[in-house]
């Protein structure tokens, strides 16, 4: 069975401790130093309740799996899923259109009557 992209894995990879604030960071895209502040900060706002949610996240939550992104431009890719559905579905298209639209230009330079391309390519046999 694959792992899911868009679920929550603790980062041993990058944990100080248990890997929650690396999973925490991992999972929204934020700075893993900002998300540790954050989790110090909140710990002692909460009376310590923080650390306690903190421990059971660590207890419960499953480990990322090795090799789960196979690039960084694929972890951030999941980053915005996980963030907002939506915007990456129009980043997509947006990509999408992109890329039709340039075959569409090379469509039309091959096929329109180029005579300059045509002596290209008959150089280049």
């Amino acid at each position: 069975m694959s792992a899911s992209r868009t679920q929550f894995y603790l980062d041993k990879q990058n944990a100080k401790w248990l890997g929650v604030c690396s999973g925490i960071a991992d999972y929204t895209g934020l700075d893993i130093t900002l998300v540790r502040v954050a989790m110090i900060v909140l710990t002692f706002v909460t009376s310590g309740w923080m650390l306690l949610a903190y421990l059971a996240a660590g207890w419960l939550a499953p480990k990322k799996p090795i090799g789960l992104y196979q690039s960084e431009d694929n972890a951030k890719f999941w980053q915005g899923v996980r963030s907002n559905p939506k915007r990456s579905t129009a980043e997509v298209r947006s990509k999408f259109r992109d890329i039709d639209r340039r075959l569409a230009d090379i469509e039309l330079m091959y096929t329109s009557r180029n005579t300059r391309l045509a002596d290209e390519i008959e150089q280049l046999r």
